[in-house]
């Protein structure tokens, strides 16, 4: 699938997803920031991912660990820096809780941050994760 928000493009297409760029993201992120590079690669082999394209560069990813049918683990949501602030997240949560394939499971994710980011699509804050209730 494809969604676009001015001129960001948002592909749920695996082979989109630039490994390198991902790598780099998740590097600067506290959660991810030790995982190795054939690590990534191994977890997006079986993950729904997201890729976030602006002028199609990557600039955004998140993925999503599920089985289809009773729940699905959103994980690694991040934006490049540069392009925070201006929508961009809002916009992948928005095709990521959406999407056809997962919108009616139970939805799920752990953060130590951005705990208003995930509030605003239904996520309920406890103790360790946040669930969004179907």
């Amino acid at each position: 699938m494809e969604w676009h928000y001015n001129d960001i493009t948002v592909v749920d297409e695996r082979e989109a997803v630039d490994v390198d760029v991902v790598c780099a993201l998740l590097q600067q992120c506290y959660w991810a920031d030790q995982r190795p590079k054939d690590l990534i690669a191994q977890s997006l082999e079986q993950s729904l991912c997201f890729s976030v394209l602006k002028d199609e560069k990557q600039i955004g990813f998140a993925r999503v660990v599920t089985d289809y049918a009773v729940f699905s683990w959103i994980a690694d949501v991040v934006i490049d820096p540069q392009y925070r602030g201006q929508g961009v997240g809002k916009f992948l949560m928005q095709c990521v809780t959406g999407h056809p394939a997962i919108k009616d499971t139970t939805q799920t994710l752990r953060t130590r941050d951005a705990h208003g980011l995930y509030e605003r699509y239904g996520f309920l804050r406890s103790e360790f994760m946040l669930k969004r209730p179907i």
